[in-house]
């Protein structure tokens, strides 16, 4: 009998490492299949929005005109693959998992400039190169208008608690240098409450590059649209990129919610949007001046 049962206990053994084997083999393979129908979307040798991602098959860039802010971002300078996020103070991002690319901007050593101020510098860098300088202005958080122009003809603001008024007290200096010193100004008195307060609301369907996703207050955030493809059905996806807190590199976000389209977002109105390490919920889009 100790035979027989042995030889049954032998016979079970290897039915259950045969279904077993043929459970792993089906895993293995449906995993193989979805990684090889997943597309490769990014070009690790380029070094531009445009060059570094590939669009999705069906899809194809929607057209901006040369010289446009839409064009100026689409075609923005990235550092090679692989790059680190990195603080103000020179010391490595506590998280790297979440980019595919690092902008050729400078991270300030103040530690000024944070999610909201990355984005006012690139868009008054795109003006400043234009010849637009007389549109370089931002709301403070109290709501009083700061313009560049006026700030390079020497005035500067005199702060006591919500009021705000406005003084020559400096030289006539229209440098780049003192652009820089103004957009440092900008940034301690602005961020994310009062670009939220300032600029227009934008509608899901009117979206283009340029636009942002913001949620205004403390702690808030704020991500801009870099780059945008759409489909025959009229389907779109977005890049994304972002400054963040503590000031660092600004960076192309991946998609960590769907690998499938990853880095390219869907983007809808009260939607909750995860872009990697904020979740955006109560946030809206909004366009600059």
């Amino acid at each position: 009998m100790s035979k027989v049962f042995s030889t049954v206990i032998i016979i079970c053994i290897l039915a259950a490492y045969t279904v077993q084997s043929r459970s792993l083999e089906k895993i293995t393979d449906t995993v193989v299949t979805k990684l090889n129908a997943t597309p490769n979307l990014i070009n690790k040798d380029s070094l531009t929005i445009f060059t570094r991602v590939n669009v999705p098959e069906g899809y194809q860039r929607v057209p901006y005109p040369k010289e446009s802010f839409q064009e100026y971002l689409r075609n923005y300078s990235l550092k090679p693959f692989g790059s680190k996020i990195i603080n103000y103070d020179e010391s490595h991002y506590f998280w790297q998992g979440g980019h595919i690319g690092i902008l050729e901007i400078p991270v300030p050593e103040n530690g000024l400039q944070q999610c909201a101020d990355a984005l006012i510098r690139i868009r008054s860098e795109y003006l400043w190169d234009h010849n637009r300088k007389a549109e370089i202005g931002f709301n403070f958080t109290s709501g009083h208008y700061c313009l560049w122009t006026n700030y390079a003809e020497g005035y500067r603001p005199k702060i006591n608690g919500n009021k705000v008024n406005f003084y020559k007290t400096a030289k006539t200096n229209h440098s780049k240098e003192n652009f820089y010193n103004y957009l440092n100004l900008i940034y301690m008195y602005s961020g994310t409450l009062s670009l939220f307060n300032e600029l227009e609301s934008v509608e899901e369907s009117d979206l283009q590059i340029g636009d942002m996703l913001i949620k205004g207050g403390s702690p808030g955030h704020i991500v801009m649209i870099c780059d945008e493809i759409i489909n025959d059905k009229g389907d779109k996806l977005y890049l994304l990129f972002q400054g963040n807190t503590p000031a660092q590199s600004v960076h192309l976000v991946k998609n960590l919610e769907d690998s499938n389209i990853s880095p390219w977002y869907q983007l809808k109105e009260n939607q909750i949007i995860q872009v990697s390490n904020y979740t955006f919920g109560n946030s809206k889009f909004v366009r600059f001046k």
